[in-house]
């Protein structure tokens, strides 16, 4: 996974700043704040992690599906652990 090694640094900050976002909604839930703010928290995670999940495949498919040296098994084989990343994500 050279791709996440390379981009760890920016990776580890999305990864914070959900964290935060996270910890902001427990605060909010536990403060009994308006609806509309508790929402408007959960939309801002989920933004948050679905752009992580992006960059991370993104990440992953220009470096093992993109990789010109590869057999067609191993392609067939990264394109499975994609699509079942996806399909268990998306669920």
């Amino acid at each position: 996974m050279a791709h996440t090694i390379q981009g760890k640094k920016q990776l580890l900050t999305r990864v914070r700043r959900i964290k935060g976002q996270a910890e902001a909604l427990e605060r909010a839930l536990a403060e009994k704040a308006e609806c509309l703010a508790i929402l408007q928290q959960i939309a801002a995670i989920r933004g948050a992690v679905n752009g992580l999940m992006s960059e991370v495949l993104e990440g992953h498919i220009r470096e093992h599906l993109g990789a010109t040296d590869l057999s067609q098994t191993q392609r067939d084989r990264d394109v499975d652990v994609v699509v079942t990343a996806l399909r268990s994500y998306l669920k």
